[in-house]
């Protein structure tokens, strides 16, 4: 039955206006959720993307690939990393892996220090990633997204290039350093991946990434990384330091630091489930 006012008229909205009242609820949401509204400020934003409907930019997609070049090379490879952290204004006890890397889809971590971890081995086969351990008989199953030390992630070592996980579009240009950079944005194609979003600078002209803001589902902020010290490694100048930072806790963050990168043969059976608790 229809409410109805105190002098009889129905006091329900006409349907036009309920029709509006709804719109207008939804739009608020829409906006509300949406991911590219956030803590990313100061650029000249492109508003002409066709990010709306799904489809990735061919030139943000060309612009990632020469960027995940410039980071590592696109045939199989072996590099070393020492990671510091701090946590809590405390440096923390340095770390060094050995990373053995087939395309996108294989990898091995390789435990070098501390010595009480040796033999501690990550294999990475697709988006599934495994720790074995010489005290457990059967290997454990990990996430991406998991803290491996300090602020890095397992997925931080593991997959070695932007371009086969997100879906990339131009977000905007923004100068740093007298230099122009585009501004890219990246969205998981996957709920496997290590970030659900990224923002990512890139140097327009040369494509090395400066720098990059990881974000939950929400939208909130978590980390930020600075990539420095590009030099000669693997026969190719790159960014040999990172220094990724908490942005929920300030002092927090880890620096990473690539060396001796070289471009090696590595077999299928390398990546096999039996084999990485024999690497050392």
């Amino acid at each position: 039955m229809p409410s109805r006012g105190r002098d009889g008229i129905d006091a329900r909205p006409p349907a036009d206006i309920q029709r509006r009242r709804t719109l207008r609820r939804a739009l608020q949401l829409a906006l509300a959720a949406s991911p590219g509204i956030g803590p990313v400020t100061g650029f000249a934003q492109n508003t002409g993307s066709p990010q709306a409907s799904g489809e990735e930019d061919p030139q943000a997609r060309q612009i990632l690939q020469r960027a995940d070049e410039i980071r590592f090379p696109k045939d199989s490879f072996q590099v070393e990393a020492r990671i510091t952290s701090t946590s809590g204004g405390q440096p923390q006890d340095p770390r060094r892996y050995r990373i053995l890397s087939k395309g996108n889809e294989n990898t091995i971590i390789i435990t070098l220090e501390p010595s009480a971890e040796k033999g501690q081995n990550l294999l990475m086969k697709g988006r599934e990633l495994w720790l074995f351990m010489p005290s457990v008989s059967q290997p454990v199953r990990l996430s991406l997204s998991q803290r491996l030390t300090g602020q890095v992630a397992n997925g931080d070592l593991a997959r070695v290039n932007f371009s086969g996980d997100y879906i990339a579009m131009i977000k905007g240009q923004e100068t740093i350093g007298g230099r122009e950079h585009h501004v890219l944005e990246l969205s998981a194609g996957e709920r496997s991946v290590t970030y659900p979003k990224i923002f990512y600078w890139v140097r327009a002209g040369d494509f090395h990434p400066q720098r990059a803001e990881f974000h939950s589902l929400s939208g909130k902020l978590l980390k930020t990384c600075r990539y420095e010290q590009f030099a000669l490694l693997g026969g190719r100048i790159r960014p040999t330091r990172l220094v990724v930072s908490d942005a929920l806790k300030r002092g927090d963050e880890s620096i990473l630091e690539y060396s001796d990168l070289k471009t090696v043969d590595l077999p299928d059976r390398m990546f096999s489930e039996g084999l990485p608790e024999k690497l050392d």
